[in-house]
């Protein structure tokens, strides 16, 4: 049996809508759900009746089943304002009230065939993209040969939800939309356009005896371009101490690629047709540059995020930030000024950032070297790591607070988790500096001189990378390397003096400011 209506014909027998001639692209959701719609018009249906057709009884969130109606709507030239098909009935369910003419299924189409053949296929219209990105995580195929192991593939994935959630500046589809397309061969576009989201990612899950191997693969979901594909192995030892490993290595991998990919978008678009989160991508590929220039860039287009949205705490944490990197390259203008200006950005984040990690992690840290006041910007830190675990640079930068606080065996290990979770962050070089500080404070000079050495060939220009070279190798008694690394110093810096570092570093303990000056000093830095 076909149902027609107005110029629609719907045929669930072929699972087809169609208007005229043309066939209306609908997803298998939303057509279920028509069909039940249009099958029940004589009574109202409740969410119930809906949850236990439509989702097999699973559970679902309310916004879900919202965003099905609304599809549906749209599919057949409806709207929620409108209401000339599908009526909501206030506390009861839904009903479809439009007027039904029953067709034999031999008949379709044809009768109602009113536009020229070869017409444009009509699609519904999609949900509207969210104002920054967004992605769904679909539930993970068990590849292990055991119907018993699906716990364990969809464990990891729900992990990997909720790590993904724990970023503000992510919209992350909840697992109950995502699962909906489980066991199905799916089109990634449409699971894009059906659920308003920009990136989909999706893998699998093989456990087999004593390991367990996870692939991922991040995709575009406007293009089907895949941006991202990566294999995690294991051991399997402690179940569900693995899933919280492989999700946060999961999620750590990704969201790098997701900033970047957002930050290339961004920088596409019409300079004049910005909003504030596009103002902060385009201040974040500035700041990648690591140069003065990429640095002043950055600086007001992070302003610029703050004027159009006062109350966007990671605009703030950046601002900070960038005026933390002029004081740890050489490059403040105007001291008082500029210390003061940083003290009120990095207070500004932390405040306004209560729950926002990015913020408190980069208002933390800039505090203390502009506030003084480092115990508060531990906590700062220390708070962002307990709402993002996964989140490098909060680790990385808990390292250097470990060291002014003089813990340089906490602050290796700090380190080393923030270069596990990432292995290919742009900030690599900071993680591998604070490591040769660590070990040089530790009085273990050859492993500070090579861990500095690595940073050197990461990233060439950064001051402190050259001054904590500089200092290692002259303590280790590489000589000919701590005049090299002097060198860089002096061109990166030609001002700075032995009798500046106390200000230029935070370091709690006495001898930790003595051992770095006497490297200097040997190395060659005035005084």
């Amino acid at each position: 049996m076909q149902y027609a209506f107005e110029d629609y014909v719907l045929d669930p027998e072929r699972r087809e809508l169609t208007r005229g001639a043309a066939t209306v692209a609908v997803g298998p959701k939303v057509f279920d759900l028509l069909v039940y719609l249009v099958q029940h018009r004589d009574r109202v249906v409740s969410k119930d009746d809906l949850l236990d057709a439509v989702w097999d009884g699973r559970i679902v969130s309310e916004s879900t089943l919202t965003s099905h109606i609304n599809a549906v709507r749209r599919a057949i030239g409806d709207s929620g304002e409108a209401q000339r098909l599908i009526r909501t009935v206030a506390r009861k369910g839904f009903r479809f009230v439009g007027d039904i003419r029953d067709l034999p299924a031999q008949d379709g189409g044809s009768s109602l065939a009113t536009e020229p053949a070869g017409s444009t296929e009509i699609s519904a219209p999609v949900l509207a993209l969210p104002d920054k990105p967004s992605i769904a995580v679909l539930a993970f195929q068990n590849l292990s040969g055991d119907p018993e192991q699906e716990y364990f593939a969809d464990g990891v994935v729900e992990d990997i939800v909720t790590a993904l959630s724990r970023h503000r500046w992510l919209f992350v589809i909840a697992r109950n939309s995502s699962f909906v397309y489980k066991g199905r061969a799916v089109d990634l576009k449409e699971v894009g356009r059906e659920l308003g989201v920009r990136y989909v990612l999706e893998g699998s899950v093989r456990k087999a005896a004593n390991r367990v191997r996870i692939t991922g693969q991040l995709v575009s979901a406007a293009t089907g371009t895949n941006l991202w594909t990566d294999r995690f192995e294991s051991a399997l030892d402690d179940i569900f101490e693995l899933q919280d490993q492989l999700a946060q290595s999961v999620v750590a991998a990704i969201a790098p690629r997701v900033e970047r990919a957002e930050i290339q978008r961004a920088l596409r678009k019409p300079t004049d047709n910005l909003g504030a989160y596009d103002y902060y991508l385009r201040g974040m590929a500035s700041f990648h540059q690591a140069t003065s220039e990429g640095i002043s860039a950055a600086l007001a287009l992070f302003y610029r995020a703050i004027e159009l949205d006062p109350a966007f705490a990671s605009a703030y944490g950046m601002a900070a930030w960038c005026l933390y990197w002029r004081k740890m390259n050489g490059w403040i203008r105007d001291r008082v000024r500029d210390y003061a200006e940083g003290a009120r950005l990095a207070n500004r984040a932390i405040e306004l950032g209560a729950s926002d990690a990015v913020a408190l992690t980069r208002g933390g840290h800039a505090l203390a070297h502009f506030g003084g006041d480092l115990d508060k910007g531990i906590a700062a830190v220390d708070r962002a790591l307990v709402l993002n675990p996964n989140l490098t640079i909060a680790w990385y930068l808990s390292g250097f607070q470990r060291i002014s606080c003089g813990e340089p065996d906490d602050a290796v290990e700090r380190f080393a988790r923030a270069m596990r979770l990432s292995p290919l962050d742009p900030e690599t070089f900071q993680m591998q500096t604070g490591t040769a500080m660590a070990h040089m404070f530790a009085g273990r000079f050859d492993m500070a001189s090579a861990w500095a050495e690595k940073a050197s060939r990461e990233l060439p220009d950064v001051l402190r990378v050259f001054a904590f070279g500089a200092a290692s190798h002259a303590l280790a008694g590489r000589m000919d390397d701590a005049r090299r690394a002097m060198q860089h110093v002096r061109r990166l810096a030609p001002a700075l003096r032995l009798a500046d570092v106390e200000d230029w570093v935070v370091l709690r303990r006495p001898e930790d400011l003595d051992t770095f000056v006497e490297g200097l000093r040997r190395a060659g830095l005035p005084a």
